[in-house]
């Protein structure tokens, strides 16, 4: 009996991931070509933060102008989408949407434990990432910004922060895993 290769949202067969040395090279190439023609590394919570700035600015611009954090993104006559980190951000979409096409992975699917249900999965997903992304604005930077380009640079806060997130996250996972079980 054979077995058929799952399939993705285009029915294209699921193709076997790359391995992650292979991975980690390829990164660490497209990191160095960052830094060396733009000046700039990778990270993608400055866009976020620029985003919101912007849709900020189209609705409450008094506001904007009036809050020392968003007036240097979008007070006056700033356009917080004046910005290298867009693109950057929005190629990541991109890649990994079309990632996911070529190589069969594009597709819905809810990663969870048998004892959460869906909708408890999707509200703590998001509750994370809303808390990590305080975060990472608070520690002037993503895992992304801190890890790749901080620790390529071994800036020491860069270093420090990647060891926080990671026993923060072993920390937290003691009290989820039953979740996941």
């Amino acid at each position: 009996m054979t077995t058929l290769p799952k399939k993705g949202i285009f029915n294209r067969p699921e193709k076997p991931y790359v391995h992650p040395y292979l991975g980690g090279v390829v990164l660490g190439i497209v990191l160095f070509l960052s830094l060396f023609l733009t000046g700039n590394g990778l990270g993608s919570s400055g866009a976020t933060i620029r985003l919101v700035a912007f849709a900020e600015d189209q609705v409450a611009p008094s506001h904007v102008d009036q809050t020392p954090y968003l007036l240097k993104l979008a007070g006056g006559d700033k356009d917080p989408l004046d910005d290298w980190i867009l693109p950057v951000f929005f190629g990541a979409l991109l890649g990994g949407f079309t990632s996911g096409w070529v190589f069969g992975r594009l597709k819905f699917v809810t990663t969870k434990g048998p004892n959460i249900s869906n909708r408890t999965r999707w509200l703590m997903a998001f509750l994370g990432g809303t808390i990590f992304l305080y975060g990472a604005r608070m520690a002037r930077g993503c895992t992304s910004g801190q890890a790749l380009t901080g620790g390529a640079t071994l800036a020491a806060g860069s270093w420090l922060i990647m060891f926080a997130i990671f026993a923060g996250a072993y920390a937290l996972a003691y009290f989820i895993r039953k979740l996941w079980n």
